[in-house]
């Protein structure tokens, strides 16, 4: 299994709607480098959601349930979605300074790539992500 990072305006489609859906359609993805990360995904992949806009923190987790498939809503086949479940919030949100404050994660896609919208995490990234949010995984 391989760890996401997914972001949402907090102001479009916020944590808080996700787990009253519980299970939502991630969609909207249009920059080629997050759609290729995208096509990576396989159910059961796990995700941290990250809440861009006014509050730029780490809030939740959620997990991969489907495979890629083309956006159904949109007649570009090469656009991808992927179904996503809510799993659980974080015990404390993790802010974007106390990221980029942190030399373990200088190299996490929200530091290298902030305009990104789907990324990639290793390993050690995650655990440091939950450790820093209160939470054993």
């Amino acid at each position: 299994m391989n760890p996401w990072i997914l972001k949402t305006d907090s102001a479009v489609y916020p944590f808080d709607q996700l787990e009253r859906d519980r299970r939502t359609v991630w969609d909207g993805v249009s920059n080629a480098v997050a759609l290729k990360h995208m096509r990576s995904m396989a159910p059961g992949d796990p995700l941290l959601i990250y809440h861009s806009g006014a509050t730029k923190e780490v809030v939740g987790l959620a997990r991969v349930v489907s495979p890629p498939y083309p956006d159904p809503k949109q007649k570009d086949s090469g656009l991808t979605v992927v179904d996503i479940e809510f799993d659980r919030r974080l015990p404390k949100p993790v802010s974007l300074a106390a990221i980029k404050a942190d030399p373990a994660l200088a190299d996490l896609g929200l530091v290298r790539q902030p305009r990104l919208s789907v990324m990639p995490a290793t390993e050690a990234q995650w655990k440091r992500l939950l450790a820093m949010a209160g939470s054993s995984g």
